[in-house]
């Protein structure tokens, strides 16, 4: 019994030993992978929905504007920017046919100050010797052309928006010195005493009864890249109002701003016409009124079809517009066109059509003027 304990004994022990694997003679450093590394090719999952819909979105609003600082450095904008006038600035944007979009002052005056050129890489803005009138937004984005055909690529675009600060001037000088702005019921209006300086407090005031009118957040806010924008203008904001703005210093004043309330139907023109006389007779002077009643800000072209107009018969046309004031507070722009028939003859006799065209459409009217 003792002889088959001890067998038993020693298989057993045996049968353990040869089942282990064999000990390595190097520690494990810790963390170690127990597996040793196979060289398989694995493919790449895919990135999970939220870290693609994040990827998109980031080229979305990647930007292509960017400034070039001393030393060839470049340096990507921000949404505002501030400098000193008197300073130059070159921007640049990526790609082979770049569009540009500036303060149109720069344009209205052909300032020589302003270089645009298109090069292989990228197109380039130069401003040189900048003044408080260049505030404003600079932009810029890549056209993608079919023939002769092109638009903008919304995933390729650039903006900033320029401060030329100068403590001389707080407020972006304007050409002149008094502007209207047309108040709308069904759209924002904007005061556009826009600063300098984004750091300076600006106040509106009215200039009868002389008061400051409160800026209250919601219907009426300050925007320092706008102005003064009065979200639901009413005939009760109508009159002169003007601009103060400090800024370590002594405060300064802004141009004024007459504000006109209008409320004129939207839509095509509301036209009329009427001859001096629809009987004329050999040798009468005959002239047509075509006229139009509308929003002050929104421009009336005119066009004439008359008798005599295929035998090239002369006629001299007159265009003009006024603003006037229609019921309590409401301003309406009145268009006229007047054409005149001198020595009028047989060949005169006939319909005389006015085609008045606006951006929402055009009214055709006529009347007819007969030989006695």
């Amino acid at each position: 019994y003792n002889l088959f304990l001890i067998s038993n004994i020693a298989f057993f022990h045996f049968f353990l030993v040869i089942g282990q694997p064999a000990k390595s003679k190097r520690p494990k450093e810790p963390g170690e992978n127990k597996i040793k590394p196979i060289n398989k090719k694995v493919k790449a999952k895919p990135p999970k929905m939220r870290e693609r819909e994040s990827a998109d979105s980031s080229l979305k609003s990647q930007s292509i504007l960017t400034q070039v600082m001393d030393k060839g450095h470049f340096q990507k904008l921000a949404a505002t920017l501030s400098l000193s006038a008197g300073q130059s600035i070159e921007l640049r944007c990526k790609g082979s046919n770049v569009t540009w979009n500036y303060p149109s002052y720069l344009d209205t005056f052909k300032d020589s100050r302003l270089s645009i050129k298109q090069l292989d890489r990228y197109g380039q803005l130069i401003l040189a010797n900048s003044t408080a009138a260049d505030t404003g937004e600079y932009s810029c984005w890549l056209q993608l052309c079919n023939g002769n055909k092109c638009r903008k690529d919304e995933t390729k675009t650039g903006s900033t928006y320029i401060f030329f600060t100068d403590k001389e001037e707080l407020f972006v000088p304007t050409p002149s010195y008094f502007e209207i702005v047309y108040l709308n019921p069904d759209k924002p209006a904007v005061i556009p005493c826009r600063v300098t300086t984004p750091s300076a407090k600006v106040t509106l005031h009215r200039e009868f009864p002389a008061e400051e009118i409160e800026t209250d957040g919601t219907d009426i806010i300050y925007d320092v890249k706008k102005g003064f924008v009065y979200q639901h203008p009413t005939s009760d904001h109508k009159g002169i109002v003007y601009c103060k703005a400090e800024s370590q210093g002594a405060p300064q004043i802004s141009i004024k701003y007459h504000l006109l309330y209008v409320e004129v139907p939207k839509g095509p023109p509301s036209t009329t016409i009427a001859a001096s006389s629809n009987r004329a007779e050999v040798s009468d002077s005959v002239h047509v009124i075509c006229t139009v009643l509308g929003e002050p800000d929104v421009d009336v072209n005119f066009r004439w079809q008359y008798p005599g107009q295929e035998s090239e018969r002369p006629a001299i046309i007159q265009n003009f517009w006024r603003l006037i004031n229609r019921g309590t507070g409401h301003t309406t722009r009145i268009s006229k066109s007047i054409l005149l028939v001198e020595d009028f003859e047989a060949r005169d006799a006939g319909n005389y059509i006015c085609i008045a065209q606006n951006l929402r459409g055009e009214t055709t009217v006529a009347t007819r003027v007969e030989l006695n």
